[in-house]
């Protein structure tokens, strides 16, 4: 299929202190989402003769970022779950993030979940947007997977 739309993206965050829908119509900034993994998967050492060795890196880690407009009502929730979640360490780490492109078929699901910090926020001329981050233990991609 040739055609993107963001419409048809949806996104959630659940955890303690809240559960919170991401997606189209939720005042996600223009610049979206990003997730990226933290580690390669793959790394490799040639010896001295040339021959290449591999080594698979088992970690799923990455972080994420959601970019939501300094007007959506996202920004109070995510505000409020960041805080209720800084109280006690048995709420850190405990987010589970799904982001599905119903039309492309692509899933990712992310466990583990934890905020990196409070975003930074800038009062100027024009609103901008605010950038949430958030780092993943566990990241489990699947693009096209509907199609």
């Amino acid at each position: 299929m040739s055609v993107y739309s963001f419409q048809n993206f949806n996104a959630s965050l659940i955890g303690p202190g809240g559960a919170i829908s991401l997606g189209a119509g939720t005042g996600i900034d223009e610049g979206g989402f990003s997730v990226e993994f933290t580690e390669d998967a793959d790394n490799m050492k040639i010896g001295a003769d040339g021959t290449p060795m591999h080594s698979l890196n088992p970690s799923k880690a990455g972080k994420l970022t959601i970019r939501v407009q300094k007007t959506s009502p996202v920004n109070a929730l995510l505000s409020a779950m960041y805080n209720f979640q800084r109280t006690s360490s048995a709420n850190w780490a405990q987010n589970i993030f799904t982001a599905t492109d119903t039309v492309r078929g692509d899933v990712y699901t992310c466990q583990l979940v934890a905020f990196t910090k409070f975003p930074k926020n800038d009062y100027a001329k024009e609103a901008g947007a605010l950038e949430w981050e958030f780092n993943a233990g566990i990241i489990d991609p699947a693009l096209a997977a509907g199609i």
